[in-house]
């Protein structure tokens, strides 16, 4: 099916109600992490790319501007470049601008200063100190030196007219600049990652001192505003939605019930790959505890037959994919027969990164992507979107979830796939091999909980891999398959280190799977990062 037939989601968020802190991104892999240190602040933000157009900007309330650090340097060829019409809309509204890294060197690049390659690349910690009789509100509440993290192999060597240097490093005489006049600032190190232990005070106090951004961006708020503008917008009409148990569907199937009650049908696909007993458990919470007016197909054998022979991981989601949608559209035909009446809106659990891929600066040579395929549900369903997480980053899904009233259990739960233990099982999945995994995976998840250690992971699961080793187990011998537990830290699931579990954790793990789970006789633990894993 070509790309055009699917239905689509927007790429801006249109949030035109709203004062916001605009951040424009110039490709750093560090842009996201300045979105969620406003958010922290209670400030709503949200991020453009830095090409945006002065006519997007100028329909906002926009109290301050961000300029994020990025990969080019602002002297070559190619480089990304603020556009004169937004300078002008800047100047015009008397916004105030921050500068990092690679915005701050943009700074001086468009107001007349000097940035060079530097003679010393500086990555990693470094100890920032302020220039003498230094009082800007920048650092208000801030050490006369503190740590910060650089990452950049440019420098400034020259000041624009009008800014006055504020704070320096032994290797670089301008790392902070200001020019009052112009109620601009910038800032050679990364206030925004957790390696600057100070960083969010300079954030917010340019968010909030010097710009005076409201800290209005509060989740209970956000739930009733979301409530109140679905009534408006949906009125008497229905939504269909799918919803896994994950706290991204978890939180929208909840908050669209409290809006139109039983005219959200939610449905659940059951693959035969989910956790143990989890449609049941899912069935449970989300119509007794939440009043989720929830359906299950049961579409095991289905799935599973599909997936015999299956190996390659990328064939099996494009098999679960294509047939989850197929049983997908059979049920909301069969919910529409009964109603005697078509539904009218899609509910989509879209969140805040998946609309920052699609608008956030990609650099000279790469096409920026316009739109995502919404879970490859064809145009033909002909159903409008609604997406009340689009907003949000995962925490304050999380954050809305408590808001909301849902237990805290599910709030937390880890990430899970859509094509489920199947790409945990390496090599073909079949109903033995996935209630081995099932049973496994189920025994590291309670032991996580036991230890008090699942709340301090990102992602916690087990994989049977297509090895199966000797083992003796009594007065026999075994030759059973291998598994391997992957529990990581993370923040963003882009990036990841393995998790120190400790020895008597994994000794506990490994001796119950052995011993209860008929199929696995070794247990293994992944400690390799992502990436390159």
């Amino acid at each position: 099916m070509d790309s055009k037939e699917y239905l689509k989601q927007s790429s801006c968020l249109s949030n035109y109600d709203r004062s916001q802190v605009a951040i424009l991104d110039f490709g750093s892999q560090y842009s996201h992490l300045i979105a969620r240190r406003v958010r922290e602040l209670h400030v709503y933000c949200e991020l453009y790319s830095c090409l945006v157009k002065a006519e997007e900007l100028s329909k906002h309330e926009i109290v301050a501007v961000i300029l994020s650090g990025g990969p080019s340097s602002v002297y070559d060829k190619d480089a990304p470049h603020v556009s004169p019409e937004v300078w002008k809309l800047i100047e015009e509204r008397q916004i105030p601008v921050l500068g990092i890294c690679y915005g701050m060197q943009e700074l001086a690049h468009v107001f007349g200063g000097t940035v060079a390659a530097g003679l010393k690349h500086e990555y990693g910690k470094s100890y920032v100190r302020r220039v003498e009789g230094c009082n800007s509100t920048l650092f208000e509440g801030l050490p006369q030196d503190f740590q910060m993290w650089m990452s950049h192999g440019d420098k400034l060597t020259k000041t624009p007219e009008g800014f006055k240097p504020v704070g320096a490093t032994d290797n670089a005489e301008f790392v902070a600049i200001e020019n009052l006049e112009k109620k601009m600032w910038g800032l050679q190190f990364h206030p925004e990652v957790t390696h600057s232990p100070k960083g969010k005070d300079i954030l917010k106090n340019f968010c909030v001192t010097i710009a005076g951004a409201k800290q209005d961006w509060v989740m209970t708020d956000y739930a009733q505003e979301f409530i109140e503008s679905v009534k408006a917008k949906v009125g008497d009409g229905h939504v269909i939605g799918a919803v896994s148990g994950g706290v991204d569907s978890t939180v929208a199937a909840v908050l669209m019930t409290r809006a139109i009650g039983d005219r959200f049908h939610a449905v659940m696909v059951d693959n035969g790959c989910l956790r143990k007993d989890e449609a049941k458990n899912v069935l449970k919470r989300m119509r007794e505890d939440c009043g989720v007016n929830l359906r299950c197909v049961d579409a095991a054998d289905r799935f599973l037959d599909l997936l015999k022979g299956v190996t390659d991981p990328e064939q099996k989601r494009k098999i679960i994919g294509t047939t989850f949608i197929e049983v997908f559209q059979e049920e909301a035909q069969k919910i529409e027969q009964q109603m005697g009446k078509p539904c009218d809106y899609l509910l989509q659990g879209t969140l805040y990164p998946d609309v920052i891929e699609s608008i956030s600066y990609k650099g000279p040579s790469a096409t920026i992507k316009t739109h995502h395929n919404v879970g490859g549900l064809p145009a033909t369903m002909k159903l409008k979107l609604i997406e009340p997480l689009r907003e949000l980053f995962k925490d304050e899904v999380r954050e809305l979830g408590m808001a909301l009233g849902i237990d805290e259990t599910s709030v937390w739960r880890h990430p899970f796939p859509g094509p489920g233990l199947a790409i945990r099982i390496l090599g073909e999945v079949n109903r033995e091999r996935v209630k081995i995994l099932q049973e496994a995976d189920a025994i590291v998840i309670e032991e996580l909980y036991k230890s008090g250690h699942y709340r301090k992971i990102g992602q916690a699961f087990v994989v049977l891999l297509p090895v199966q080793s000797v083992g003796v187990m009594g007065d026999g011998r075994t030759y059973e398959w291998v598994a391997s537990v992957r529990c990581v830290e993370t923040t963003d699931y882009m990036t990841a280190d393995f998790y120190h579990l400790p020895y008597d954790v994994m000794g506990t793990m490994s001796s119950r799977v052995i011993n209860e789970v008929r199929g696995i006789n070794r247990l293994c633990y992944d400690i390799s990062s992502k990436p390159p894993a």
